[in-house]
């Protein structure tokens, strides 16, 4: 049976990892600074992941949502504990497009309204409402566009009040940085402006940090380096370091009802130790303080390559944009040089998302790869 030709592939086959760097079938190394679109959080196969999910597995890897699982505690309070969204609860699902779709379904039952706000360029998933939301319309099927759902430019504060007084918006959704979109951010005015008229209008504020959350911005959060409080924070990639895991975090303000969110395989015991491991390997090494210091450090050396025209993004979530359509030179870095990085729906902007314990060595040889790359 041949599989359903959905995904244009490279001539890659990955067979082990460890750290930063992908190994193939030739025993090819591979410079990982993409992690497979910002999953890979605390790098391939970290010892202390692999013995909590190993150690689960033999135990325990799934019961359903109908009886106790004291993993899903502990995850929730310590996600509390090192994001600092005290008093949020924690909803578990499977990935970030069903986080976005349990945001969005919270936020019409909390509201009793049903139109959506979301912003140009931006992307939230590929499941119902979630893709409506998603500045896309090869991937929105007819069945999708029957959403309601309102795409406004960044930044066009008028347009979101005009929208909002309507009053029948039950959601604005926006990753404070655009991951497939391009790195694109909003100003800080902006941002803060649209919470307090969400909050004027009766209309949730939804942060999309599937990509950019757990520790990649710099912050454990994006949405935390402006003065903003969300009503629903959405949670998946780095999450589980490659096992599927994703969430919202929910302001206390909206009040759960039994059977109003539901999923079988969230939140199970093995996602649950996935995602514990996770969270105590960028507390125990520190891996937020390694973000700001290798993204100063990259940043100051992209400075000097004067090919690229704007570096954007924060954190480890970084965007080299040139004057030409990186396709080829993503091309010559993962044949010639070895080295994975990702694209953007902005043709000209070449992705860099590495895992968040990279070092200055890594940083180095992606730079010496790059600046031979645009010479040829």
């Amino acid at each position: 049976m041949p599989l359903f030709n959905v995904y244009p592939l490279y001539n890659v086959t990955p067979v082990s990892a460890k750290g930063a760097y992908v190994y193939d079938e030739n025993n090819t190394e591979y410079l990982d600074l993409y992690g497979g679109h910002a999953v890979i959080s605390i790098g391939h196969a970290h010892p202390k992941y692999v013995e909590a999910i190993t150690n689960q597995v033999s135990t325990l890897g799934f019961y359903s949502n109908a009886v106790q699982n004291p993993l899903q505690v502990a995850l929730a309070n310590k996600l509390e504990t090192l994001s600092g969204c005290k008093d949020y609860e924690l909803f578990l699902c499977n990935s970030g497009a069903e986080a976005n779709e349990n945001a969005l379904k919270l936020a019409s039952f909390q509201t009793d309204k049903s139109r959506v706000i979301a912003f140009k360029n931006g992307f939230h998933g590929r499941t119902s409402a979630a893709v409506a939301a998603t500045d896309n319309k090869t991937i929105i099927a007819p069945i999708n566009a029957q959403q309601k759902v309102t795409i406004l430019d960044l930044n066009d504060l008028e347009a979101v009040k005009t929208e909002l007084e309507k009053g029948d918006v039950c959601a604005v959704i926006v990753e404070f940085i655009q991951g497939v979109g391009g790195l694109d951010q909003a100003t800080a005015n902006f941002f803060e402006q649209v919470d307090l008229l969400c909050k004027e209008n009766n209309t949730l504020f939804i942060a999309d940090e599937v990509q950019s959350g757990y520790g990649r911005s710099g912050k454990f959060f994006a949405f935390q380096h402006y003065n903003v409080t969300p009503d629903i924070i959405s949670i998946a990639k780095g999450m589980g370091n490659g096992f599927p895991i994703g969430g919202i975090l929910i302001h206390p303000n909206i009040k759960a009802k039994y059977g109003m969110l539901g999923t079988t395989f969230g939140g199970n015991h093995l996602a649950c130790a996935a995602g514990l491991a996770v969270l105590n390997v960028i507390e125990e090494e520190f891996l937020m303080d390694n973000v700001q210091v290798i993204s100063e450090y990259f940043i100051k050396i992209a400075e000097t390559i004067p090919q690229i025209k704007q570096i954007k993004g924060k954190g480890l979530m970084i965007g080299l944009e040139f004057d030409f359509e990186v396709s080829e030179l993503r091309k010559k870095l993962i044949y010639d040089h070895h080295i994975f990085t990702g694209g953007a729906s902005n043709k000209k902007v070449l992705r860099i998302l590495p895992p968040l314990n990279i070092n200055k060595g890594h940083i180095n040889q992606f730079f010496e790869a790059l600046v031979e790359a645009l010479d040829s």
